[in-house]
C-alpha cells in the first residue's frame, strides 16, 4: 500500500467531476466506476458542513461549504438536491458559472434538479451517478434516472458526462447534441441498443458502456475519429459492424464478457490499438492479421471457444489465452451427447466479475480459490452470472449462538433465477478450532431468512486448504460457518429414536402416537468440560452435563411426553448422587434465561445417566452443585462460553512509520502472528486480554495528535470500524497524519480501542455491564509519529537524493514549465507512473531502471521519471504539448488539464508583457506611447 500525499487527497476532492474516474486507462475506469457508500466523513474533510455560522437560513455557511471555486460536489450528501436548489434559489448568479458539477441519482429530489441543470451554461463536467445507496444486504441500488430533459443539448460547453449506475434503457437523444462531448459514461444500466446516429459524438475520446445489455452497435460507431478508449464490456453483443475497424485513434478496446463468437477483420485496421480485451466470449476463430497491429502489447483471449490460434498470434509474448480447448478435435455429433465430454473451462479474477453460461455448461475458477460447475443444461439461454466477494456485516449476516463464521460472503446474480439443473459450488474455509464439537456447512439467503445447505468438505492434499461443497438451484448470498453438529430426525407417528453422534449417550426417545402428522427434530450437543466449569464460577464443586439444544419444525407441542437421556455430570454417579444437589436447568432461545425444573419433572436415575420427560423443546442442562441461586450462575456460565479472549495491537511499518496496522488477535493466536510481523514492523506489547463475541462490533480512535489520514467508508465519526470474526482477519492498515507540526518534535499520540453498540442477542448481565462512561473502552496503544525531515516539496534541491539543474519546459509564445510546476505535477501522479513514463516516450528499460533503484519509494519512482523526461526533453519546444498528449494518453485529464491551465497562464502573462512594451500587432498607438515613456 502505497501512501498518498494529504494535499493530494485534498486535491482531488476538487478534480474536474468524475476526472479521478473517467479519465483512466479502461482498466482502471471499471475499478473506478464500481459505486462507493455514502460518504459522510468526506464532507467533513473538505468543509461541506451544515452547520450555519449566522442567521437562520444557514445559506452563508451552505454557500461557503459547498460552492467552491467553480466546482460543486454534492453527491457526497444524501440530500445533496436540495441543497443545490437551495443554492441556485438563493445564489443563481454564482451557480450558474460552475463548471464542474456531482450529484447522486439516487437523490428523490433528482427530477426536480434536472431542470434547473440546463441553466448551467459554463458546465464543462457533470456527474449523475448512482450506487451512492445501499440495501440492507450491501448491494449498490441503481439510481432513479431514467432520461434526460431535451434542455440537455444546450450545455455546449459539457465535455464530460458520467451517468453510470442509472437505470437507463435508452441513451437520451440530447446527448447526441452536445457539440463538445468527449467523455461519456453510461455503464451499469440497462441499455440495449444505441441510437443510430450515434457516430455524431465527432470529439468523443472515451466511451464506457460496460454492464449493459448491448446486442449490436450501430454502423455510425465507426465516425468516432477521435475516440481512444471504448469499453463494452460484459453485454450481450453477438456481432460487431465492421465499421469498428474505422476507429484510427482507439488504442484501448474492452469486448470481453459479451456473446461473440467472431470478430472483423476490420480490426486489424486499427494501428493505434495498444490493448485489445476479448477475454470471456464464444470466439472460435480470431483473425491473424491481428498480429500486424504495430502498438499493440495486451491481447486477452481467455476463455472462449478457441481449438486453434493462428501461429503470429500464438507468437506474441502478450497473448493471454488461458481456458480455451486448445488442441482439441472438433466434437463430433455422438460426443455432443455425451455427458462426459470436457467442458469449457473460465479462470477469472477474484473480487468482481461476471461471466456467459450457456446451454453447454461450464466450469469457472476464481483467483481465491471458489469453483463453479454448471452442468449441461442448468441455463437453457445464454445466462450472465454476475459475482462479488462481500466483508460479512453483522446486519444482514445472522450467526445463531456457537457459530463461527469461516469466510467472506460470497454474492451471485442474478438472484432468485432458477437452474434446470443444479450448479455446485466450491468454497474455501478456513479450519474451525473445535472440529469434533462443530460441523462445516454453507448459508445461504433465501425468501428473508438463512438457511443451511447441505455441505461435503474436504481438504485439498497439496495446498492442505479446506473446500465446502454444496448444490444450489438458485444464486443468492452465501457463506461459510461452523456450527454445533447438527443430529436430526423424521418423526413419525409410530415415533422413532434420536441419538448425538457427539455424544452418542445422549438419547431422545419418542414414543408412539407422540405426533398425529410427521415433524422434523434437530438436536445439537456443546460438550463443557469440568476445567471450563471450575474456571468460569471458582467453584471446584460446581459442575454440568453437556448442553442439550432441541429444536421442531412444528409450533405444536408434542401430545406425549418425550424421553431425554443426559449422562450425569463428571465426577457423579447413580452410587454417590445426592439428589438435593441435582438440578434440570431449561434455557430459552436465547440462553437469557435459564429456570429450575426439576421439582416438575419425574427424574429417573442409571448409574451413568439421568432421565426425565418434557413436551417441548429448547435448551437443557444437568447441574450438580449447592449452589442455591444456581440460574444465574448457568446464566454467566453460558455466557463465556460464547466469548474469545482477546488482544489487541498497533504495530508501526519501520520504513514507513506513519503506516500503522491495527489488528484484533485471538489470545492463542497473538505470538504467532507478532513472529511474522517482527520483520516489518514495530511497536508496543499487545494490549491485555479483553473478551468478544463472535460479529461484535468494535471501532478504533486515533487520539492526542494523531488521526486518520485519509476518508475512508468504514469510518464512523473519525472512528476506524471493525467487525470481530474469531477465525478471520481483523485487520487494518492504515495511514495516518498529525495536525501538530512535527519539524521540531516528533508526536506522542495513541490509538484507543472501543465497543460498538451492544449487539441485541447477548446476554442481559453483559449488556448492564457495558453501560456507563467508561464501559465501552478496551484498550489504548501508544502510536508515535517521528519528527518530519525537510520535505521534497519544500526544498528544490536536492530531491530525494536527486539535484536537478532548473528547469524551463517549452517556449515564451507558449508558456513554460519550471521545475516547481513538475514538482506540483509529480503529487499528482500515482502508482501508474509506469505507464505514463512510456507514453511520455521513455524506454521499458529505463522505466525499470527507475523502478529497481527507487524500489519501495513511489515518491522516488515519479520524481526520476518526470525529470528523467524532462532533461531528455528540454530542448523541444513542443515538448509541453507532449506531456499534456501523454497525460491524456494515460487517462489522466485531471493532470492534462492542470498543464493546460499553467500553460494558459503563461500565455496570458506573455501577452501581457508584449502589450507592455510595444509589440503587440494590435497595441494601439497610445499604448505604445505610454509604453515608450
Amino acid at each position: 500500500m502505497l501512501k498518498p500525499e494529504p494535499s493530494f487527497l485534498l486535491s482531488l476532492s476538487q478534480l474536474p467531476c468524475g476526472a479521478a474516474s473517467a479519465c483512466l486507462p479502461a482498466w482502471q475506469v471499471r475499478a473506478c466506476l464500481d459505486p462507493v457508500d455514502e460518504m459522510q466523513k468526506m464532507a467533513e474533510l473538505l468543509g461541506l458542513r451544515d452547520e450555519c455560522g449566522e442567521g437562520t437560513s444557514g445559506t452563508p455557511a451552505l454557500a461557503g461549504s459547498c460552492l467552491a471555486d467553480n466546482r460543486l460536489n454534492l453527491d457526497v450528501y444524501p440530500d445533496g438536491c436540495r441543497r443545490f436548489l437551495q443554492l441556485f434559489k438563493e445564489q443563481q448568479r454564482e451557480v450558474v458559472q460552475v463548471e464542474f458539477l456531482r450529484l447522486s441519482s439516487n437523490d428523490c429530489l433528482l427530477d426536480t434538479t434536472l431542470g434547473s441543470l440546463p441553466h448551467l451554461k459554463h458546465l464543462k463536467s457533470l456527474v449523475l451517478k448512482g450506487g451512492h445507496a445501499r440495501d440492507e444486504f450491501g448491494s449498490c441500488q441503481q439510481g432513479s434516472l431514467t432520461n434526460l430533459p431535451p434542455d440537455f443539448g444546450k450545455l455546449r460547453c459539457l465535455t464530460h458526462l458520467d451517468l453510470s449506475f442509472n437505470r437507463l434503457s435508452t441513451l437520451p437523444s440530447c446527448i447526441l447534441h452536445l457539440p463538445s462531448l468527449r467523455v461519456l459514461l453510461v455503464s451499469h444500466n440497462s441499455l440495449v441498443t444505441l441510437p443510430e446516429d450515434f457516430g455524431c459524438l465527432s470529439k468523443l475520446t472515451f466511451f464506457s458502456a460496460m454492464k449493459n445489455q448491448l446486442k449490436n452497435l450501430p454502423q455510425s460507431i465507426g465516425e468516432l475519429s477521435m475516440l481512444q478508449d471504448l469499453d463494452l464490456s460484459e453485454n450481450a453483443l453477438e456481432l460487431l459492424p465492421e465499421e469498428v475497424g474505422n476507429l484510427h485513434n482507439c488504442t484501448d478496446l474492452d469486448l470481453s464478457g459479451n456473446r461473440l463468437s467472431s470478430i472483423p477483420d476490420s480490426l486489424a485496421n486499427l494501428k493505434s490499438l495498444r490493448r485489445l480485451h476479448l477475454h470471456s466470449n464464444l470466439l472460435v476463430t480470431v483473425p491473424a492479421s491481428l498480429a500486424s497491429l504495430p502498438n499493440l502489447s495486451r491481447l486477452d483471449l481467455q476463455n472462449n471457444c478457441l481449438r486453434a490460434i493462428p501461429a503470429e498470434i500464438q507468437a506474441l509474448p502478450f497473448v493471454h489465452v488461458r481456458g480455451n480447448p486448445l488442441g482439441e478435435a472438433e466434437p463430433s455429433p455422438q460426443a455432443e451427447k455425451s455427458s462426459t465430454r470436457r467442458l469449457q473451462r473460465l479462470f477469472l479474477a477474484s473480487g468482481e466479475g461476471s461471466f456467459t453460461v450457456t446451454s453447454e455448461g461450464c466450469r469457472v475458477v476464481l483467483a481465491c480459490g471458489i469453483h463453479f460447475y454448471f452442468p449441461p443444461g442448468a441455463a437453457s439461454d445464454p445466462l450472465r452470472i454476475y459475482f462479488r466477494s462481500l466483508t460479512p456485516d453483522p446486519q444482514w449476516v445472522k450467526l445463531r449462538h456457537h457459530d463461527v463464521l469461516l469466510s467472506r460472503v460470497l454474492e451471485l446474480q442474478p438472484h432468485g433465477v432458477q437452474f434446470q439443473q443444479e450448479v455446485q459450488i466450491w468454497m474455501p474455509y478456513i479450519s474451525p478450532q473445535t472440529p469434533h464439537q462443530h460441523e462445516v456447512v454453507v448459508r445461504t439467503f433465501s425468501r428473508q431468512s438463512w438457511s443451511d445447505l447441505r455441505t461435503r468438505v474436504k481438504q485439498k492434499r497439496k495446498s492442505k486448504k479446506c473446500v465446502a461443497h454444496c448444490c444450489v438451484l438458485h444464486f443468492s448470498w452465501f457463506l461459510v460457518v461452523s456450527r454445533l453438529v447438527q443430529n436430526e430426525c423424521r418423526v413419525p407417528a409410530e415415533g422413532t429414536l434420536l441419538f448425538s453422534s457427539v455424544d452418542p449417550n445422549i438419547k431422545v426417545i419418542f414414543p408412539p402416537g407422540v405426533t398425529k402428522e410427521p415433524r422434523s427434530v434437530k438436536l445439537q450437543v456443546l460438550p463443557v468440560s469440568a476445567e471450563e466449569i471450575q474456571e468460569i464460577t471458582a467453584s471446584a464443586g460446581c459442575r454440568a452435563s453437556p448442553l442439550l439444544y432441541l429444536s421442531q419444525d412444528s409450533t405444536v407441542d408434542f401430545l406425549k411426553p418425550v424421553r431425554i437421556q443426559l449422562p450425569l455430570p463428571p465426577g457423579v454417579t447413580g452410587l454417590n448422587l445426592d439428589r438435593s444437589r441435582l438440578h434440570i436447568l431449561h434455557g430459552d432461545l436465547e440462553g437469557q434465561t435459564w429456570n429450575d425444573i426439576t421439582s416438575e419433572v419425574v427424574l429417573e436415575f442409571t448409574h451413568l445417566y439421568a432421565v426425565f420427560e418434557v413436551t417441548h423443546f429448547s435448551w437443557y442442562w444437568l447441574w450438580y452443585t449447592t449452589k442455591t441461586y444456581i440460574g444465574g450462575i448457568a446464566r454467566k456460565v453460558y455466557e463465556r462460553l460464547r466469548l474469545y479472549q482477546v488482544n489487541f495491537i498497533a504495530l508501526q511499518r519501520k520504513k514507513d512509520p506513519e503506516q500503522v496496522l491495527l489488528q484484533c488477535v485471538p489470545k492463542h493466536k497473538v505470538d504467532p502472528v507478532l513472529k511474522k510481523l517482527q520483520d516489518r514492523y514495530r511497536g508496543p506489547e499487545p494490549s491485555d486480554m479483553v473478551e468478544m463475541f463472535e460479529g461484535e462490533q468494535f471501532f478504533a480512535a486515533f487520539e492526542r495528535g494523531i488521526s486518520i489520514d485519509m476518508d475512508r467508508p468504514d469510518c464512523v465519526d473519525g472512528r476506524l470500524s471493525f467487525i470481530f470474526y474469531s477465525h478471520l482477519k481483523n485487520m487494518k492498515e492504515i495511514y495516518v497524519t498529525s495536525p501538530v507540526d512535527r519539524k521540531g518534535q516528533a508526536v506522542k499520540g495513541q490509538v484507543s480501542f472501543y465497543r460498538g453498540a451492544v449487539p441485541d442477542s447477548i446476554p442481559e448481565d453483559a449488556s448492564r455491564r457495558r453501560k456507563g462512561p467508561d464501559s465501552l473502552w478496551l484498550a489504548t496503544l501508544p502510536i508515535k509519529l517521528p519528527q518530519l525531515k525537510p520535505r521534497w516539496d519544500e526544498n528544490p534541491s536536492p530531491l530525494y537524493g536527486f539535484s536537478f539543474p532548473p528547469l524551463n519546459l517549452g517556449n515564451a509564445e507558449t508558456g513554460y514549465l519550471t521545475q516547481a510546476n513538475l514538482l506540483s505535477i509529480a503529487r499528482r501522479v500515482g502508482a501508474d507512473w509506469q505507464s505514463i513514463g512510456l507514453n511520455l516516450g521513455l524506454t521499458y528499460q529505463q522505466i525499470e531502471r527507475i523502478g529497481y533503484n527507487n524500489r519501495e519509494d513511489l515518491n522516488k519512482q515519479i520524481l526520476d521519471m518526470l525529470f528523467s523526461w524532462a532533461q531528455q526533453n528540454s530542448e523541444d519546444p513542443d515538448c509541453v504539448s507532449k506531456l499534456i498528449t501523454a497525460m491524456k494518453e494515460s487517462g489522466r485529464q485531471d493532470i492534462a488539464d492542470e498543464v493546460e491551465a499553467i500553460i494558459e497562464l503563461g500565455r496570458q502573462k506573455y501577452s501581457e508583457s508584449i502589450r507592455r512594451v510595444g509589440l503587440e500587432q494590435e497595441s494601439s498607438t497610445e499604448d505604445s506611447a505610454i509604453a515608450m515613456m
